[in-house]
């Protein structure tokens, strides 16, 4: 035997159902899937509308997917939290930095409340 699985090995499709019942090993489709997430610790896989087989059998269920995932990054995918910025704090890094208030409020979203590193910012530029 050359290569690996065997082509014609004498089953027909209902001789190898007849077969899986015999094992308790049933087969189904679910129908209407719309979507399925695989989550690893960098990436998600989106499967949509993918098509999902419960292969049943005594004492496990496999599901097969079936479908092209769209691969997305899990880093920094947690949404953050909002940084509450005080007018004080605002109007600090104006003073400091000599820029406008929108100015200081993107740097203070940026740096994440950090005055000292919002004000470090326009001084580098």
């Amino acid at each position: 035997m050359r290569g690996g699985f065997r082509k014609g090995i004498g089953l027909n499709p209902r001789q190898l159902n007849q077969m899986m019942r015999q094992m308790g090993i049933s087969i189904e489709e679910i129908s209407d899937v719309e979507e399925i997430v695989i989550k690893t610790r960098d990436a998600e896989l989106l499967f949509e509308k993918p098509l999902v087989t419960v292969i049943d059998a005594p004492g496990s269920k496999m599901y097969q997917i079936t479908g092209t995932p769209i691969k997305r990054s899990r880093l920094g995918a947690e949404p953050e939290s909002e940084v509450s910025l005080s007018p004080e704090d605002v109007a600090l890094v104006m003073e400091k930095a000599g820029c406008s208030e929108a100015e200081a409020r993107a740097a203070l979203a940026e740096t994440k409340g950090d005055l000292a590193e919002a004000i470090s910012r326009f001084s580098r530029e």
